[in-house]
């Protein structure tokens, strides 16, 4: 799980830096936090909403804040990271996500959390990609594959750590300590690369869609904030209709600009390649259902089965076990009979997982009732996430690969947002009483989505064997 925006970009005989391990240590350090918060926030929810006083709207913005920023910040960041220097748009990144995870802890009331989360998310899109820059431009030949399989395996590791701290620090210290972590990391990262990473003069200048990055981003948000609002007011209610329409029009906005600079944030046309659509569309379903797993299963393990956060954590484990046990499964299954199977098996069990889950009862075990529907879901999506990734980059030309694999991270980020906006929508009757009604319901709605991506699977997805690429390439 980790993000992919310019790879393959570096000279070919420069130097190695003399001291890159260490530097690779201190940015894996830094990603960790990124991939961390994306999951380790989910367990902490409940305790949260109760302390700060938080209703259902502004606990689904607790964590679409920072993945709708950070996922439609990401191109952009990636960007920056060219034209201004890879060093110093990850030290600019990695302020402002240390002073943000600070704003988060210390937020006494719904307005200052999600405001602090969406900057961390802002910090993120901007040290990710060029974290990742930084480790393609400085490992070379056989070392640069070791570097980014260390960096990929930080995407199985995040996600893990993530369920089991953010329940081990609610349970202890308090859910603020979930975000206060990235603190002291942060400072040390910040004091330790400069020494070890000499500066350099990587800045190419040149032009920034800031635009395009803006236009998506409000887009995204308009509709999320559309499905939110659904939830309270209805899907025919003015606010709820302008708010869709609003964002419709901002997405429309950003094709037509896009189409028309010469320097776009995403050149649209490579969509048009079968591949890369497929990749994407994979890559927006399965992150979005995985993602509205984890929070609606972490609302219904605390507030209807009572759970502690500890305990909850503990029953997430598994789960993120599981998911990296799919991903294994899927890349023997692509490697043997391509990625088609993969995928269409991969959304058929996310929809049996789904469909397990809508059968919740109110008053169920975490262990019988929960774990084998989570865990049969995790086990597809594991499958589909490593499809999206495999698909989209191993059908692509060389000139546009980094383009793609930004595209593919951003089509995680947006889908989690846009996932968990739709099922906190659906579910809003059990997230406001602790009811088990709206749990069915959103369950059915992503067993629904997961059979309807089985049937684009397999039309879509190319058959055969993708061809050999050069290098691993992941996405989160």
């Amino acid at each position: 799980m980790s993000q992919t925006t310019a790879a393959g970009q570096h000279p070919a005989h420069a130097s190695p830096t003399p001291r890159r391990w260490r530097v690779l240590v201190l940015l894996c350090l830094a990603q960790f936090m990124v991939i961390l918060d994306v999951t380790v926030v989910n367990v902490a929810l409940p305790v949260i909403a109760d302390q700060l006083g938080l209703e259902r709207a502004g606990l689904t913005w607790v964590v679409t804040a920072y993945t709708l920023c950070l996922g439609g910040l990401m191109l952009l960041g990636g960007r920056l990271a060219d034209a201004l220097g890879r060093r110093r748009v990850f030290l600019i990144g990695l302020a402002v996500f240390t002073l943000a995870s600070l704003g988060s802890g210390l937020a006494v009331n719904a307005t200052m959390l999600v405001a602090s989360r969406a900057a961390q998310g802002i910090g993120a899109a901007l040290l990710s990609p060029s974290a990742l820059s930084i480790v393609t431009t400085t490992f070379h030949g056989p070392e640069r594959n070791k570097a980014l399989g260390v960096w990929a395996a930080l995407g199985g590791a995040g996600a893990a750590a993530g369920v089991l701290l953010g329940g081990l620090f609610t349970a202890g210290p308090g859910w603020e300590w979930v975000f206060f972590i990235n603190v002291p990391v942060g400072v040390l990262v910040a004091i330790a690369l400069p020494l070890l990473l000499p500066g350099g003069a990587t800045a190419s200048g040149g032009r920034v869609d800031v635009s395009g990055a803006l236009l998506v981003t409000g887009g995204v948000a308009g509709l999320i904030y559309g499905l939110v609002r659904a939830g309270d007011t209805g899907w025919g209610e003015a606010g709820t209709l302008a708010a869709l329409a609003a964002g419709a029009v901002l997405l429309a906005a950003f094709v037509v600009i896009e189409r028309k600079n010469v320097n776009p944030l995403v050149r649209l046309g490579i969509l048009a390649h079968r591949p890369v659509l497929a990749g994407n569309l994979v890559m927006l379903a399965a992150s979005g259902l995985l993602l509205s797993s984890f929070f609606l299963c972490s609302q219904y393990l605390q507030h209807v089965l009572r759970l502690s956060p500890l305990s909850t954590g503990a029953l997430f484990l598994p789960v993120a076990l599981v998911i990296g046990l799919g991903t294994h499964l899927g890349i023997r299954v692509i490697g043997r009979f391509g990625g088609r199977p993969a995928a269409a098996v991969g959304f058929a069990l996310a929809a049996v997982g789904a469909f397990l889950l809508a059968q919740l009862p109110a008053e169920g075990n975490a262990w019988t009732d929960v774990l084998p529907g989570f865990a049969v879901a995790g086990l597809g999506l594991g499958a589909a996430f490593v499809t999206a990734t495999t698909t989209a980059m191993a059908h692509v030309d060389p000139h546009d690969a980094g383009m793609t694999s930004g595209l593919i991270n951003t089509g995680h980020e947006l889908g989690a947002s846009l996932g968990i906006a739709f099922v906190s929508t659906l579910a809003a009757a059990s997230l406001d009483t602790g009811g088990i009604t709206g749990f069915s319901t959103a369950f059915t709605g992503m067993a629904v989505v997961a059979a309807v991506m089985v049937v684009v699977a397999v039309w879509l997805v190319p058959a055969g064997r993708p061809p050999a690429t050069d290098g691993p390439v992941f996405a989160h």
